[in-house]
Formats: C-alpha cells, sequence, structure tokens
C-alpha cells in the first residue's frame, strides 16, 4: 500500500511540473508590471527654495518643478534638438535607425524571450524548490566583458580604465 501511495504522489507531482504557465525564471512573486527601463529619465538635482512658506500648493500631473523638462534634455543629450521633432534631427533619426527600424520590436522581443524561457525553464527539482535559474538561463546571451575589454586592447582601441576581473584577485 505504502508504494502504491509514493507513485501516485510522484506521478502527481510530475503532472503538475507539467503546466502551461508562463516560466518565471527570477521567481519573483509581485503581482505587477516593472518599471519600463526607456522610460526612466535621470533628473536634475533638487534644490532648496528660497522661502519654505510661499511654496505653491500641489498639482497632481503638473510638471515637475525640479527638472520641468526632461525629455527635451534627455535629446539634447543625445544631440538632437529639443522641441525641433524627429523630422527636423535627421541626423539623429539616422543614427538610431542606421541598422533599421523595426517598430514592433518589443512585442518580437518579448515573444522570443518567453520562447527562451519556455526552452530553459530549469530542472524539476529547481522548479519544486523555487531556486533562481535567471542567470543560469541567460548565460549563453551574456558578455564577457574582460574578454572584451583584452580583444579591444589588443585591437588598439583606446579604452578606460576598469576595476579588476574579481576572477583574478587572490
Amino acid at each position: 500500500m505504502r508504494g502504491m501511495t509514493a507513485i501516485l504522489m510522484i506521478a502527481v507531482l510530475s503532472l503538475a511540473a507539467c503546466g502551461q504557465k508562463e516560466p518565471r525564471l527570477m521567481n519573483i512573486t509581485a503581482n505587477r508590471q516593472g518599471p519600463d527601463e526607456f522610460a526612466i529619465l535621470p533628473n536634475k538635482p533638487l534644490q532648496d527654495p528660497p522661502d519654505y512658506n510661499t511654496l505653491p500648493p500641489p498639482r497632481p500631473g503638473a510638471p515637475n518643478l525640479a527638472d520641468p523638462t526632461p525629455r527635451a534634455d534627455a535629446v539634447a543629450v543625445l544631440g538632437g534638438r529639443p522641441g525641433a521633432g524627429t523630422a527636423a534631427d535627421k541626423a539623429l533619426m539616422a543614427r538610431a535607425t542606421r541598422f533599421g527600424l523595426q517598430p514592433d520590436i518589443r512585442q518580437i522581443l518579448a515573444a522570443e524571450d518567453l520562447e527562451w524561457r519556455r526552452r530553459h525553464k530549469g530542472r524539476i527539482l529547481e522548479r519544486w524548490f523555487n531556486v533562481n535559474r535567471y542567470y543560469r538561463a541567460y548565460e549563453a546571451q551574456s558578455l564577457d566583458q574582460y574578454r572584451e575589454l583584452q580583444r579591444f586592447r589588443r585591437l588598439g582601441v583606446y579604452t578606460p580604465s576598469v576595476p579588476p576581473d574579481p576572477a583574478t584577485l587572490p
């Protein structure tokens, strides 16, 4: 009887592990979407107001007093002309789209990443015990920064100084 119970438990757990839900490599349990990495803009440093007693009342949705033009500042840093629009910044658009333009790139990348995660979802015990698989799953796509640094230096490309490779430290 015990053998039959054990076989039944293994069968149930094996079937439960074969579910078709989206694979989670980081095992984050938050029920919300993360930030959009392209929507994050650095702010200018905060400044003290001249008089704290005469501050304007809060206005939800109003521009930020500390940084009223973050998008225009980003366009200027990238070499464009703020407020001119994309038609006027032909050089910037030519540089940004020099390898082609794909308007649905986010959807394509999301679908490719989902397929990658399905193929690299981990072993059964890793899924049962909620082991983080993120770094191992994407290891083949990661760049060895120190090897690339050495390759660039051998080619004579100017490279800034970098911290030492932790793998070579005593």
